[in-house]
């Protein structure tokens, strides 16, 4: 299930925050590593709803609520009805289970059906080979590639762009 985000959620929080292993697919934003008062700082920005043009949801497990990730909307362009999706599961244990998968169906049906967005966006590394089949999964097409636009462990990576259209996601329904 998707819910919102809780101060409760703040230890799951700060387990991958600064876990090479998590970051190394995400931006540089976790570059450096994070403070608890760099995680308290986001946490509370969300809770107080500070967020613009941003939507933030907790991945949780449906009977017990308990904190599995994250997935966020993030850059919303009411305009142009775009979003980009920023999605992480926190611990070892809960990936390769479907949970992104559900979780990126749940928002789809969320962001096309309510919100009427026409567009979705996500990027992905391209040695995250678990995150590029669950968005193939999820209904994503790879639309291009940021060609050695990424830096890690002293290699240029490239940068994988999928996305997905309302069109698309009617067709699935």
């Amino acid at each position: 299930m998707l819910r919102e985000y809780q101060k409760e959620d703040f230890p799951q929080m700060r387990k991958w925050v600064n876990d090479p292993e998590v970051v190394q697919y995400l931006s540089d934003i976790f570059l450096f590593p994070h403070t608890e008062n760099n995680t308290e700082a986001f946490l509370n920005s969300v809770l107080l709803g500070n967020e613009k043009d941003n939507a933030h949801f907790i991945i949780a497990d449906k009977t017990t609520e308990t904190y599995l990730g994250q997935v966020d909307l993030i850059y919303i362009d009411w305009k142009n009805r775009v979003a980009e999706i920023g999605i992480v599961i926190g611990s070892e244990e809960n990936r390769g289970r479907g949970i992104g998968t559900e979780a990126l169906k749940i928002l789809q049906s969320f962001v096309f059906e309510s919100l009427n967005l026409n567009r979705l966006e996500i990027k992905v590394r391209d040695f995250n080979a678990r995150a590029i089949r669950c968005y193939l999964k999820s209904g994503f097409l790879e639309e291009g590639r940021l060609r050695q636009n990424f830096f890690v462990k002293g290699k240029y990576r490239d940068t994988i762009c999928l996305a997905m259209l309302q069109s698309e996601y009617k067709k699935t329904k």
